[in-house]
């Protein structure tokens, strides 16, 4: 009989939680329920007009149908260059310092295990994004959780941050080589100012780590908030990279278009395995990338104040059915604490009873680190008829589980 053999890489990955959570919202479905989906950080408006007119005109022209080029085509770099020097007043080298990638995933993913040695160690915020930590599983190494705490109006809780990283850096053995930072963070939607990033990369700079930045959110800020970059900060370049995607700010999730950029040594590193994995995306999305990067901006308002109106429909209307939540200033999340006499059953529980009972589909806290079970991610992807339609299926959820007595507002 033949053995099987054993996939230690895959063994070491843990189960994915959000599974359970999508398979039951099908079977749903298919049993006839009309469910509201709020699990995914899908955007589901169209890509702006102009954009995909570029996208047809080139994909018309032969010469754009063979292989590209693995670090994207100049065009695009660039492209990211002049975003970066109008946004944030970063100059960056479209040579050496930019890479395009099919998604800030698949680039944070490919960076990772260029990088990676077996055994490094990694600081990871809990929660987080799944794939900033598991990337470092991933490519044989480790990473170290800590807690990321917020502060009431949701901004970071700094001093416990630094504190955290501090201990690790102290503590751990082997010694960190990396820090994985997310801001406006998914899932919590936790938001920083640029004090934060002048004391990160001071820091960093005296304990020789490198930092890894995911702005994947750096567009969808209201209120008057502004995402910083952490490039803006002198001396960023020597220790840090950021990873940047069109997917939210374009509603482009599909095309797979995102860049990386910053420190040469770790964007040469990443232009060198890319060379090896693959030969770049398809070269009319790289042109219509480039399109929507360089052209004009109000599309990207007109997107950001949809997710604003939803976000304030949500707050009222779930509040109205006796769940409150902060109000995020950034992100396309809301990142809510289940209600007190729900919250023994640990997140993954509550997001199937919430399906199943009032047909409202939720990403689990637990999925995203041990620290977010008392959590639900509410991606704001839905309409606000939609949102209100959840918020009346939830209150009636909430009469049909508690006494009369309990009071599910937090």
């Amino acid at each position: 009989m033949f053995d099987e053999i054993e996939f230690d890489k895959i063994k070491r990955l843990p189960k994915y939680v959000f599974a359970a959570v999508n398979e039951l919202k099908m079977s749903e479905r298919r049993a006839g329920a009309d469910v509201i989906d709020f699990s995914m950080g899908n955007p589901d408006g169209p890509t702006p007009e102009h954009i995909i007119e570029k996208l047809i005109e080139s994909a018309r022209k032969p010469k754009t149908h063979g292989y590209s080029v693995s670090k994207g085509i100049y065009k695009l770099r660039l492209a990211a260059c002049d975003w970066y020097q109008r946004k944030y007043g970063v100059k960056l080298d479209p040579e050496t310092e930019v890479v395009a990638t099919l998604g800030s995933k698949e680039g944070y993913s490919h960076l990772v295990h260029a990088i990676t040695n077996a055994g490094d160690v990694a600081m990871v915020p809990d929660p987080c994004y799944p794939i900033h930590s598991q990337a470092f599983i991933l490519a044989g190494g480790n990473a170290i959780r800590f807690g990321l705490k917020q502060q009431p109006d949701l901004s970071l809780d700094e001093e416990s941050f630094f504190e955290n990283i501090e201990r690790a850096l102290r503590e751990s053995s082997p010694r960190p080589k990396y820090l994985v930072v997310n801001f406006p963070n998914n899932p919590t939607a936790a938001t920083v100012e640029r004090p934060f990033y002048e004391r990160l990369v001071a820091l960093a700079r005296k304990e020789r780590f490198y930092i890894i930045s995911d702005i994947a959110y750096a567009e969808l800020t209201y209120d008057g908030y502004e995402t910083p970059s952490i490039l803006e900060i002198p001396g960023a370049k020597d220790v840090a990279v950021e990873s940047y995607t069109l997917s939210k700010t374009y509603n482009m999730a599909g095309w797979r278009v995102g860049f990386v950029v910053g420190n040469p040594k770790l964007v040469g590193a990443l232009i060198k395995i890319k060379s090896w994995l693959d030969y770049g995306m398809f070269t009319p999305i790289q042109v219509a990338g480039t399109i929507a990067l360089n052209e004009d901006q109000s599309c990207v308002e007109e997107i950001r104040e949809n997710y604003r109106r939803r976000r304030d429909v949500l707050i009222e209307s779930f509040a109205n059915a006796g769940w409150q939540m902060p109000t995020p200033k950034a992100s396309m999340f809301t990142w809510a604490r289940i209600p007190e006499p729900f919250r023994q059953m640990g997140s993954l529980e509550f997001s199937k009873r919430l399906l199943i009972d009032a047909h409202v589909a939720v990403s689990p806290g637990i999925g995203f680190g041990p620290q977010g079970d008392e959590y639900v991610r509410i991606a704001l992807i839905e309409n606000e008829n939609r949102i209100r339609q959840a918020a009346r299926n939830i209150k009636r959820f909430f009469k049909g589980h508690l006494p009369q007595s309990a009071d599910p507002i937090q």
